[in-house]
């Protein structure tokens, strides 16, 4: 969905600017991975943070390496996530639950499968054939951050652990992503009449089959959320790469969205790209995979997509009557305004739009957004900040102190060594 007008970033306010300190300590806070299973793609752009002071879970991979003879599938987890992430935070996912739980509400999600008996996601999960297969583990994880109901962590749950998750594989079992397989996919999901159709994958042509598919999947109804762009490379420079569309990203009428993090911005080497129109969590997620009840830690476009897949099915089941195209502008009108506006879920269930599809009145929000600039080294950012804080108001007190001292001593008679008396000329 390309809205009209991006919305610019504003001057700070006093609110944010209190929270500078917040934010940097917010981002350092973040669970760290632990190494990536063997003939697993590294987990894309996850912030930095001292694994001494956070917990150390094994890393969600996004793809299984294409070049390996053998496929050998994401082992399971044996470390359990002790408590909430940022994402969920930032989201306000423990609110916005008293309110909906997607509940009546069906996701297609097109990634590399979804094990149907996984964690949290028991009972819900229809998945056929090879969707049931999920080697890389990447669709499990992402059904959890839309559907998952956390398991024995309830604060773990995703945006909608009351929805139905429909499975569909858009990979090949490496997690290649294949153009015939996304179309098959789209089109299997329109027929199943899914509420909510998320392609947690991006293809760099166009292709003409994905083109109608998308169309009759918008004309019966469905919001179809798609990953902005593919994940960057793992050798070379995404700096390299030109700005292009991704599809079915640029179909008319699709979300398109980006991942960021704890500060709002896209991470260093995000692949460029236009006609962005909602920015997720895409860093440091915790979430579960299709082996054993351990979780992950993973990050990326497509966990931002999924996000945001959740969230159109929370206003789906709060707003029953609204349109696809309602649903996405209200989705995109009650983010935070910024360069690239950031999903907000629970804005987007509780506000109440005009006739225009702006917000009436104040739209209640979660926590503001966090306004700083990120890091890659978040701890001493952090300790540099405070410090130069200290330094500062203790100067300032000193100086004040001073002053006062001063003037205390004059009024009492006192005068410099060698200024002389009062009764001296």
């Amino acid at each position: 969905m390309r809205p009209p007008e991006r919305r610019a970033t504003g001057r700070p306010r006093t609110a944010r600017t209190a929270r500078l300190l917040y934010g940097a300590s917010l981002a350092a806070a973040l669970v760290v991975p632990s190494a990536v299973p063997a003939q697993a793609a590294p987990v894309p752009r996850t912030p930095a943070a001292d694994g001494a002071k956070g917990q150390e879970l094994p890393g969600m991979p996004t793809a299984l390496d294409p070049r390996a003879e053998a496929v050998a599938c994401t082992p399971a987890s044996k470390e359990q996530a002790k408590k909430q992430d940022w994402s969920r935070q930032r989201l306000d996912l423990d609110r916005l639950h008293r309110h909906t739980t997607g509940s009546g509400v069906t996701v297609a999600l097109i990634s590399t499968g979804v094990d149907p008996g996984a964690e949290g996601l028991d009972g819900r999960v229809t998945a056929q054939g090879q969707a049931a297969d999920d080697c890389v583990g990447q669709g499990t994880f992402l059904a959890g951050l839309i559907a998952g109901a956390g398991g024995p962590t309830p604060r773990l749950a995703g945006v909608a652990p009351g929805a139905e998750i429909l499975a569909l594989r858009g990979t090949d079992r490496r997690g290649q992503p294949d153009p015939a397989l996304v179309t098959a996919a789209v089109r299997a999901a329109t027929t199943a009449k899914a509420d909510v159709i998320a392609v947690a994958v991006a293809l760099p042509r166009k292709d003409a089959a994905l083109t109608r598919a998308v169309a009759e999947a918008r004309k019966a109804g469905a919001v179809v959320v798609a990953s902005a762009t593919p994940e960057p490379p793992s050798r070379g420079s995404a700096d390299e790469i030109p700005s292009r569309t991704y599809w079915p990203a640029g179909e008319p009428g699709v979300l398109a969205v980006a991942d960021m993090l704890p500060a709002g911005a896209r991470p260093d080497g995000a692949l460029p790209t236009e006609g962005i129109d909602l920015a997720a969590p895409g860093a440091g997620v915790v979430s579960g995979g299709p082996r054993g009840t351990g979780h992950y830690l993973g990050g990326g476009v497509a966990v931002a997509t999924a996000y945001t897949a959740g969230a159109a099915a929370a206003v789906r089941a709060t707003h029953p009557e609204a349109s696809a195209d309602a649903v996405a502008r209200r989705l995109t009108a009650t983010a935070y305004p910024a360069d690239i506006p950031q999903l907000d879920a629970y804005a987007a269930v509780t506000t109440v739009l005009g006739d225009t599809g702006a917000p009436v009145g104040g739209a209640e929000r979660a926590a503001e957004p966090v306004a700083v600039r990120d890091t890659s080294d978040t701890d001493r950012a952090t300790g540099r900040a405070v410090l130069f804080v200290l330094l500062g108001s203790a100067g300032v007190l000193s100086l004040l102190w001073a002053g006062f001292a001063l003037s205390r001593a004059r009024a009492r008679g006192w005068r410099p060594a060698g200024a002389g008396t009062p009764d001296q000329g």
